[in-house]
């Protein structure tokens, strides 16, 4: 059976400097790939790199190839082996589909569940088709990938729920507002993790952006980045009888929206619900507004209490994500044993066909008196004699995954029918 091999670092074994200097980013990745397919110690060969990994999936051609692997990355790096050696993670065999099955499925991310991982393997794959160092064996594991990956995301919930602070103050706001597409936000101050927020309220389509900034000038900076409007602070009390949303992250000492002034603002709205996320430190709004009828306010512990909630549900979520990865591991070892019966079924064939037409050219040279119409029914007859008893060996032989010895049933199979010691017929 062909041997997959993976070797690797990753967040888990290397620091990001170390990440940094053995990393292939965009042209150096496709030339890395190449000259290594071109070592006579490689057969197959995908290389994948983002910023938490680096790992090489190949099968080689002779010996197990790991030296030429490590020597590879070394030279190509400038790199001395002993320098990052002890950081490497090496797979073989079902280990190493496994470890590229949890890859492509985010159960070996820093964060479990993140979605980008799969298009960058994806991406890398395409690479390797495009540079021809892909062949049968990683073709069929490299799309068996793609497919647990995405089953493993239909059948949990491990990509659900929000696991950053930005993403889970607008699956909050989605929460308040049935439709968001009809609601307004005003962002004040420019902190990042605000502005984060709101482009992922943005992307969820919300119908305008108001910036309001102590200085007018970043002011009109970020409502440009957001194809939104630029208001003066000054005129932030104001503006809040219309937004739905408010976004605060000032570098404010003290308050700057209190809960008198809220309730002043509410008469305006006539209750109209506001949903306030405060994710500055020292804190921009009063405490004391989340006790205001239909003002809701969360602050950054607020918010860092439901991503470790939510990280806590992905990570049980990935404990059925992991079941559907070994179910997936388990068929495509089947599948690759398999691949080693083939040369044997195809040599049973073989012998037998040959024996069969061996002896129609006997019967039909003693048979001279035969019509072409008998000789066709002759044939016809034998090849169907021949196919009946290839069927049950031939089966037996294709359904071997679930024996305990695969090779000694292969081993047999070629004795009985003798087809290492084959005399001419």
């Amino acid at each position: 059976m062909p041997q997959i091999t993976l070797i690797g670092i990753n967040h888990k074994t290397a620091p990001v400097a170390l990440r940094e200097v053995l990393s292939f980013t965009g042209d150096e990745a496709d030339v890395a790939l190449r000259d290594l397919f071109q070592q006579p110690e490689i057969r197959e060969l995908v290389l994948f790199s983002t910023c938490n990994r680096m790992e090489i999936l190949f099968i080689p051609a002779r010996g197990d190839g790991q030296d030429c692997v490590k020597t590879f990355i070394s030279r190509f790096k400038s790199v001395p082996v002993e320098k990052f050696e002890s950081a490497l993670y090496i797979h073989t065999g079902d280990k190493a589909i496994r470890h590229l099955f949890r890859v492509a499925c985010s159960l070996d991310s820093m964060m479990v569940g993140e979605p980008q991982i799969l298009g960058q393997v994806k991406k890398s794959y395409r690479n390797s088709v495009a540079a021809n160092t892909s062949g049968v064996i990683l073709n069929r594991v490299m799309h068996k990938a793609f497919n647990i990956a995405k089953k493993v995301r239909r059948e949990t919930g491990i990509g659900d729920n929000a696991v950053s602070i930005s993403y889970a103050a607008t699956e909050l706001a989605g929460k308040i507002f049935s439709d968001i597409s009809t609601r307004s936000v005003m962002l004040l101050g420019a902190g990042e993790m605000a502005e984060l927020a709101v482009e992922h309220l943005i992307s969820s389509g919300v119908k305008e952006i108001v910036v309001a900034n102590r200085t007018f000038c970043n002011a009109i900076t970020l409502a440009e980045k957001f194809h939104g409007k630029a208001v003066k602070f000054e005129e932030m009390e104001h503006f809040l009888k219309e937004v739905d949303i408010i976004i605060s992250s000032t570098g404010a000492t003290e308050f700057i929206l209190t809960a008198p002034q809220l309730k002043r603002i509410m008469r305006s709205r006539k209750n109209r619900p506001l949903f306030f996320i405060d994710i500055a430190v020292p804190r921009d709004l009063d405490p004391d507004i989340n006790r205001i009828n239909n003002c809701f306010l969360y602050d950054i512990d607020d918010l860092q209490d439901i991503v470790n909630d939510n990280i806590e549900e992905r990570n049980k979520e990935a404990v059925k994500g992991e079941r559907l990865v070994d179910e997936a591991v388990i068929k495509f070892i089947n599948w690759m044993e398999s691949l080693e019966m083939v040369p044997t079924i195809v040599a049973i064939r073989k012998k037998i066909d040959a024996i069969a037409q061996a002896e129609i050219k006997k019967t039909m040279h003693s048979m001279p008196h035969l019509s072409p119409r008998d000789h066709e029914a002759i044939q016809r007859m034998t090849r169907s004699i021949a196919d009946k008893i290839m069927h049950d060996p031939i089966r037996f032989l294709k359904n071997m995954g679930n024996h305990r010895d695969d090779a000694r049933y292969l081993n047999a199979a070629r004795h009985l029918f003798n087809l290492d010691h084959t005399e001419e017929l």
